[in-house]
């Protein structure tokens, strides 16, 4: 099966909910984003190496990135290859004087080693199809210089609709409510109205 090369294209903290945070993967020459759920943890783990911050101390990712450095293993790629009930599945793909080891992760865990080894990430075209969302404008126009977001063609009441009324919304409503949320890039809030269309289909 083809593999699909992806970036970090951002990290999302969600509007609506405290503590909860999304790294977002982009699709390479593509318009297709792949959010995945992860903790503060590992979201502090991905902004400090992305942003080439220096703690004073080792977090536990450099720490494994520096063991890894010290006895000749190399990450050559992340491949987030297995998606079910919601959980992404991923595997740390490792080089050792020519031997090749597959090492299984917590895909936030790879992706924070990923950053740190500067490796490329892939995934395949069925996790794509069922998780990722696409988008209709690129990230740098979905948002006034003010700060507000555009309006939507359509409103579907405002888009911090709870979770439990969105089981009432048609399948359009969904969608434009969707589109709405992803304009204002909270891509936790977008995991969730995507998995409830997803049950839908």
């Amino acid at each position: 099966m083809k593999k699909i090369e992806l970036e970090i294209v951002a990290l999302s903290h969600s509007i609506t909910q405290t503590h909860s945070y999304a790294v977002v993967l982009g699709e390479v020459n593509g318009l297709r984003r792949l959010p995945i759920v992860i903790g503060g943890f590992e979201a502090q783990a991905i902004a400090v190496a992305l942003e080439r911050m220096q703690p004073s101390r080792p977090l536990t990712h450099d720490l494994f990135a520096n063991f890894m450095a010290t006895y000749g293993v190399e990450l050559t790629e992340v491949v987030i290859y297995k998606l079910e009930e919601g959980i992404f599945f991923a595997r740390l793909i490792c080089n050792s004087n020519g031997e090749v080891t597959e090492i299984d992760s917590r895909t936030s865990d790879a992706l924070a080693m990923a950053v740190r080894a500067g490796c490329r990430i892939y995934t395949y075209e069925n996790i794509l199809e069922t998780a990722g969302l696409f988008l209709e404008q690129t990230e740098g126009t979905s948002v006034t210089p003010e700060g507000d977001s555009k309006p939507s063609p359509v409103q579907v009441g405002n888009s911090s609709v709870a979770d439990s009324e969105m089981k009432r919304l048609s399948l359009d409503e969904l969608n434009t409510l969707l589109q709405q949320v992803l304009d204002q890039e909270d891509y936790v809030r977008a995991i969730r109205i995507r998995d409830e269309i997803n049950s839908r289909k």
